[in-house]
């Protein structure tokens, strides 16, 4: 499993991890969570389902949001960035998207943007677009590369 990998692989290199969630609403913490021994790996999820929330918790600028929406690689920046500056973790991941139903021409339904931020500061974007297979479909899939995201930078 991802996260039984990413803990152990963030453990090995010591490092604390922290998520920064939006449509996925806790499934990455969560999955790390339920692992015995978590503790000393996690240091904490945010789950910022509103923008206002993006904003108050993750400091996430109120003209970003404006500018390129929630569902953007800039706004995951700075879910990532925030989730770093607020816990103390070195390694963060955020997630935000339209898990569905719904969707625009512009944002549709099963589009997830991720980002990274790396021990070194480094942020890493990109978006994933899982299509209309359902909410609970996205939302796994969320997790699921989420988790993988957060194995490759701890590994790295």
């Amino acid at each position: 499993m991802s996260a039984a990998a990413a803990l152990d692989a963030a453990r090995a290199a010591g490092l604390r991890i922290a998520t920064a969630e939006s449509c996925t609403g806790g499934m990455v913490a969560a999955a790390l969570t339920a692992i015995p021994g978590s503790s000393d790996v996690v240091e904490c999820g945010f789950v910022t389902y509103s923008n206002d929330a993006k904003i108050r918790m993750l400091g996430v600028s109120s003209e970003t949001l404006k500018a390129h929406g929630a569902v953007s690689e800039e706004v995951a920046r700075e879910m990532a960035r925030g989730a770093c500056a607020r816990s103390g973790a070195r390694v963060a991941v955020s997630i935000t998207g339209i898990a569905g139903p719904g969707g625009s021409e512009h944002k549709p339904e099963g589009r997830v943007c991720f980002g990274i931020i790396r021990p070194d500061g480094a942020v890493q974007c990109e978006t994933r677009e899982f299509g209309a297979i359902g909410r609970d479909a996205v939302r796994a899939g969320a997790t699921e590369h989420a988790l993988a995201l957060l194995l490759r930078v701890v590994r790295s």
